[in-house]
């Protein structure tokens, strides 16, 4: 057996990933498309492909199916076979532990027999929420070279972000002396990103000791380090957590920066073409006489007649003549108007903009009123099969909830930091 198949994967999934808004309302935070093609979770799973793992359990937890039905058979990260293989672990609902995963930590206890149940020298643990390339075999290796008990990915973030990360501090060799989870005052640059090799009895005696710490940074990680052999692995590429939707935006945006450091397509990123009907079977891109596209991102099956800038469509996204795309992200078979004029925008599925509407209209300043937190930056959210009137006028920081109609519309003016 080739050594790096020693080393089993588990995915956690189960995130509400709630700061996406109605993004999140009917799919896991990981099953949320992305980058016009691929969905978040294509991306641990293919480096995992490409670091050559083959054994993969997935946790989840909330609105399971539209992940469960886009990983099928893992096939399309080559992970379908006699010795490979991607699991699903829902939490044990009904046990007199939890219903519900109670942590990062908890997750993998309650999962302990698919762990016996597929020996390994080591056990990757990941998140299905981030955008990132890792070669996870260089990773495994280092590991192994320090006889580490734990290996930790981490990366430089700026000192006003690490109140968002568990933070470490580390010896001339890597090893992790301090820890702290979300720290309030930053004592170093060094953030985890979430990403951990464990040397599989280890963590399987760690998470014996005490089923009351439920979380690895909150509790595990800061008692390893006290006592064990902790290292970081410091990682320097592209990585980011799009769990907020200015985060979302920007990494989508990010795509089309040459210089940004993101290319899903030379990290070979593997989208699930069959799942859902996002991409089978889907002709070609069609372009009117009239269209015209600058720097932007479009799929299969799109048909653009008017003007498409800075922006990434998903497959099946229709642009009338006379409308204009501007700085926005346009999931699947969206349609867009004559005449209508989308700017800085977030559409889910099959949301459809009337006969010269505005969405995006007027100054960036304020905040949404219902969720100041998620939209404060002018994106404005158009929730799945949402129409806008014809005519309408859309401001910024609004979001038009899923499968709204032309008549739930109290005005045709919908003001700045509205919820419809």
């Amino acid at each position: 057996m080739n050594p790096i198949n020693k080393t089993l994967v588990l995915l956690l999934a189960g995130g509400v990933g709630s700061r996406l808004n109605l993004l999140v309302q009917s799919r896991a935070k990981p099953a949320v498309p992305f980058g016009g093609l691929y969905r978040i979770i294509d991306f641990s799973l293919s480096n995992v492909m490409n670091s050559g793992l083959t054994q993969v359990g997935v946790m989840t937890q909330y609105k399971p199916l539209s992940l469960m039905n886009h990983l099928g058979t893992g096939a399309a990260w080559d992970l379908a076979g006699r010795s490979r293989g991607v699991k699903i672990l829902p939490p044990r609902t009904g046990s007199s532990d939890s219903d519900w995963y109670r942590g990062t930590a908890d997750a993998v206890r309650q999962n302990i027999d698919f762990i016996k149940a597929h020996p390994s020298q080591e056990i990757l643990i990941l998140s299905g929420d981030h955008i990132y390339h890792l070669d996870f075999d260089l990773m495994i290796q280092a590991h192994r070279q320090k006889g580490a008990d734990i290996t930790i990915g981490m990366m430089v973030v700026p000192k006003k972000d690490i109140h968002q990360f568990g933070a470490g501090i580390t010896d001339q060799e890597g090893r992790i002396v301090e820890w702290e989870e979300k720290p309030k005052v930053a004592r170093t640059d060094l953030a985890s990103m979430g990403i951990y090799v464990f040397d599989s009895q280890y963590l399987l005696a760690l998470l014996a000791e005490d089923r009351e710490e439920v979380d690895f940074g909150m509790h595990l990680i800061p008692k390893a380090i006290g006592r064990d052999k902790v290292y970081a692995y410091r990682f320097t590429g592209y990585w980011r957590d799009v769990g907020t939707i200015q985060a979302y935006w920007q990494a989508n945006m990010d795509i089309l920066r040459e210089d940004s450091g993101i290319s899903p397509e030379s990290w070979g990123i593997r989208p699930n073409v069959e799942a859902g009907g996002r991409m089978a079977d889907r002709p070609p891109a069609r372009f009117g006489s009239a269209a015209k596209v600058e720097n932007s991102m479009i799929s299969a099956g799109c048909v653009i007649h008017g003007q498409v800038l800075n922006s990434v469509l998903s497959p099946g996204v229709v642009v009338a003549p006379g409308a204009v795309v501007r700085d926005s992200v346009l999931i699947d078979d969206c349609q867009i108007g004559e005449g209508a004029m989308v700017d800085l925008t977030i559409m889910d599925k099959r949301g459809k903009i009337g006969k010269n509407a505005v969405v995006g209209s007027g100054v960036k300043k304020g905040v949404n009123q219902e969720h100041p937190t998620h939209l404060y930056t002018g994106i404005t959210l158009v929730g799945k099969e949402a129409q806008v009137p014809d005519g309408a006028v859309v401001g910024r920081n609004c979001i038009i909830l899923p499968h709204r109609l032309a008549h739930d519309f109290p005005s045709l003016h919908v003001a700045s930091g509205a919820t419809v």
